[in-house]
Order: C-alpha cells, then structure tokens, then sequence
C-alpha cells in the first residue's frame, strides 16, 4: 500500500491544484520516507559516501515544486509514479556530476545520460536477506546470500525491478507499468517468471538449513 490513502490524496491534490501549496508540501512529505528508501537502495557504494538520499530527494522537491503544474495539466501517470521518477531522475543528475566531476572510484564508463538509475542485484539480495525472518548463523545467512545474489544476476534488470517495485515496494502492476514503461500485463508476467526462477534460492532463504537444495 502507498504511504497515503488514496481518498486524501485525492484531496491534497485537488487543493494543490487549486495553488496550495500547503497541500502540496503535504502529499510530499507523506511519500519523503518511500523516495528516501528508493534512493537509498540504487546508491553505488561509491556514490553512498558522497550522496545522502535525504538530499537527493530535497533536490527533487524543488524540481517538483517547478513541474507540479506541467504534470497536472498532463495527468498522464499517476503522482506517485511521477513523485518517484522526478526523484529518481535528480539521482541521475547528481550522479553525472559526479562523474562528470572525475571521481575515479566511481567509475568514468559510467553512461552519463542514466536518469533511472536501477537496483543492482546486490542490493537486491541484501534486501531480500534482510526480509527474512528466519534465524541463522552469519556464515549460514551469507552463504545463502550468496545464492540469492547468483540467481537475481541472472535476472535482466527490468525483472530485478518489477521485483523490488512490487514485493518491497508495493506498487502495483499499473504503478510498475507507468514506472518502467512497459504494459501492466506484462509486468506481471515478469514478475510471475523471476520469482519462479528465483524460487530455490528462496526457498533456500526461507530454510538455510536446506544447503542449496532445490
């Protein structure tokens, strides 16, 4: 479920509408903590210690605060999708700066034109591994992450997306079709196959003391 029912936003958005701006800074702040988590999970670990998602998403607000109006009068994707991808596109922005900057440890043969940075499988595999709450030891917790982490590289990005958009971060199909561009069917069906291919490295996840077997 999104951070805000959606009767109020509904309200929030049509006072919006209307020029307040009062109500605006609140559908904001409603979904801050979600854009926060979203950044936060496609941070490199060489951006992570120059970049705060917290910041990230304060240089989103002031684009928000400019385009609020183009999008209205569009209305061509739903708020939250649009939240999401104004925040995701000054990830972007602040990325290329940085590359743009020379900062060696981030790589130059990053491609400069990224405005959606994804999640990497290892972030992805953290999150899943953290997800579970099934107690282990630390060896045995990292060596299952390790065969979560192989079977989500084998994932294209697009299905590593779906996943994470709708099992850690409740979009719906509608929503992740808007999100990535693609039909809502067939985020479904990516979804539906990646967790199938995923599913012995779940399992596994689920009940370390399995060793790997499928």
């Amino acid at each position: 479920m999104p951070p805000i029912d959606s009767d109020r936003e509904t309200r929030l958005l049509s006072a919006a509408r209307a020029g307040d701006s009062q109500a605006l800074s609140h559908l904001f702040q409603s979904y801050q903590l979600e854009l926060e988590r979203m950044i936060d999970l496609r941070l490199e670990p060489a951006l992570r210690r120059r970049m705060d998602p917290a910041d990230i998403v304060q240089e989103a607000w002031v684009e928000i605060v400019k385009r609020f109006g183009e999008w209205s009068a569009s209305g061509t994707i739903p708020f939250r999708v649009w939240l999401r991808l104004s925040t995701l596109q000054s990830l972007g922005q602040a990325r290329r700066r940085h590359v743009a900057a020379g900062i060696r440890d981030v790589g130059r043969e990053a491609p400069l034109a990224d405005l959606r940075p994804s999640v990497s499988a290892v972030a992805l595999a953290e999150v899943f591994v953290a997800s579970t709450t099934s107690p282990s030891a630390a060896a045995q917790r990292e060596e299952v992450r390790q065969r979560v982490l192989a079977a989500l590289s084998e994932l294209d990005e697009i299905d590593r997306e779906v996943i994470l958009l709708r099992r850690f971060e409740n979009l719906s199909n509608s929503e992740i079709a808007a999100e990535l561009g693609i039909e809502p069917a067939a985020a479904s069906r990516r979804f539906a196959r990646a967790i199938l291919r995923l599913k012995p490295a779940l399992l596994d996840l689920a009940d370390p003391s399995r060793g790997g077997s499928a």
